[in-house]
C-alpha cells in the first residue's frame, strides 16, 4: 500500500472531466472585459457621468476591478472542489511503543561528547523520552557484549528514566543483538528469526514458491521498509562492534517487518585515544554501519557529537515519530472553504467600496 503511495503523483482528481468548467471561467473574464471596455465607451460619450462617481457601475480606479477577480477566484476554487482534489500528504503516524537501545560498550566511556558518550546518550534519551505523547510505551534494551531488556515498553515515564539512568557502561559490544531484542520485544512474532540470526543462521525464505515469506503482508505482498506505524526502535551507539551478528543483518530483519531504526551516531569520527584496564585504543565514531542500518529500514541516521546538538538531534527524531505516515487524503474541503471565503471577500469589498454586492 505504502508502495502504491508513493507513486501516486502528488497532487491529483477524483472527478477530473469537472475540471472542464475552468473554461466557464475564460467565458466570465471575456465577459467582463467586454463589459467594462462598453462602460468606459460610455463614459467618453456621456462626460457628466463620470462627474457622479458612476454609483451604478463602481467607478473607476483599480478598486472596482478586485471584487471581479476576488469572485473569479473563487468560482475557480470551487471548481476545484467539485472536482474532489487528493494530495499526498505527511500525517500524523499512530506510534504506540518506542524501543530505545542504549550501547553500553567500553568505547561509550570516551569523553570526546562531554561529559562522556554513555551519558550524552542517556540525557538525548531522556530528552526523548519526555517528548513522546502519555498514550505512547517506551521500552529500553541495554546493549553491551550482550543485550537485554532494561525496562519493558511502559507508560510511565519515571519508571523508563529510572532505567536509563541506572545503566553503565561494560565490556564488549553486540550491536546486532541489540537491535534483535529490541525487535522481539516490539514484534514478538520476530522471535524465531531473530534467535536464528544470533545463533548465526540467517533470515528465514519462504521454503516453496508462492509461500509468504516472513514479513509478509496478508495479501502475500513484501512488506516495504519503514512501513509498520505502531512503533519504531531508537539505537544510541558509537557504531562499533565485536560480537553477535552484524547489525545490518539484524536492520535486514528489522526491515522485513517494516520496523525502522532511528540511529544516533554518540561521538566525533577523529575520536580519542581511551585508556582502560591496562590498555589503550583511539576508539571513533564509526557512521557508516549506523547509516547503513538506518537506510536499511527506512529510518534516518542523525549524529550527536556534543551536547549542543543535543536539541537539534531531539526535534529531529520527535517531529519523524510524530509525522512519519504517508496517505493520499481527500481537500475538497480546502477548495471549497477557499471558494467561499474568496467569495465572501469579493462581496463585503464591493459592498464596503460601491454600496453594492457586485
Amino acid at each position: 500500500m505504502t508502495d502504491a503511495i508513493d507513486r501516486l503523483p502528488l497532487f491529483s482528481f477524483l472527478w477530473p472531466d469537472m475540471l472542464w468548467l475552468l473554461g466557464l471561467l475564460f467565458v466570465l473574464t471575456a465577459g467582463y472585459v467586454w463589459f467594462d471596455a462598453r462602460r468606459r465607451r460610455t463614459t467618453v460619450s456621456h462626460p457628466a457621468l463620470k462627474s457622479i462617481g458612476f454609483a451604478m457601475t463602481g467607478g473607476t480606479g483599480w478598486r472596482r476591478h478586485v471584487p471581479a477577480v476576488l469572485a473569479l477566484l473563487a468560482l475557480a476554487a470551487l471548481i476545484f472542489a467539485i472536482a474532489r482534489p487528493q494530495a499526498v500528504m505527511t500525517l500524523p503516524s499512530r506510534i504506540k511503543t518506542v524501543i530505545l537501545v542504549i550501547d553500553l560498550s567500553g568505547s561509550m566511556r570516551a569523553q570526546d561528547v562531554r561529559p562522556s558518550r554513555i551519558r550524552a546518550a542517556q540525557q538525548a534519551a531522556k530528552v526523548l523520552l519526555d517528548a513522546q505523547p502519555a498514550g505512547v510505551s517506551v521500552g529500553v534494551v541495554a546493549m553491551a557484549g550482550t543485550a537485554a531488556l532494561a525496562q519493558a515498553p511502559s507508560h510511565s515515564k519515571d519508571d523508563v528514566a529510572t532505567a536509563i539512568e541506572g545503566l553503565k557502561p561494560q565490556g564488549g559490544t553486540a550491536l546486532g543483538n541489540g537491535l534483535l531484542i529490541a525487535l522481539t520485544t516490539l514484534l514478538p512474532q520476530t522471535t524465531n528469526d531473530a534467535e536464528r540470526l544470533m545463533n548465526g543462521g540467517d533470515i528465514a525464505q519462504p521454503a516453496k514458491p508462492g509461500k509468504a515469506a516472513p514479513g509478509d503482508s496478508e495479501d502475500g505482498e513484501p512488506v516495504r521498509p519503514g512501513s509498520y506505524a505502531s512503533g519504531a526502535i531508537v539505537l544510541f551507539s558509537d557504531g562499533e562492534s565485536n560480537s553477535g551478528p552484524g547489525a545490518v543483518q539484524a536492520a535486514q530483519l528489522a526491515a522485513t517487518y517494516g520496523v525502522r531504526v532511528y540511529t544516533v551516531g554518540v561521538g566525533t569520527t577523529e575520536g580519542v585515544v581511551l585508556s582502560a584496564d591496562g590498555w589503550s585504543a583511539r576508539v571513533r565514531l564509526d557512521e557508516k554501519v549506523l547509516k547503513q542500518v538506518a537506510d536499511t529500514t527506512g529510518a534516518e541516521y542523525f549524529r550527536l557529537e556534543d551536547t549542543a546538538a543535543l536539541k537539534k538531534v531531539y526535534r529531529a527524531l520527535n517531529t519523524r515519530l510524530a509525522f512519519d505516515k504517508r496517505d493520499q487524503v481527500e481537500v475538497t474541503a480546502f477548495f471549497a472553504a477557499l471558494g467561499a471565503l474568496l467569495a465572501a471577500c469579493a462581496g463585503l469589498l464591493s459592498l464596503w467600496w460601491f454600496g453594492r454586492v457586485m
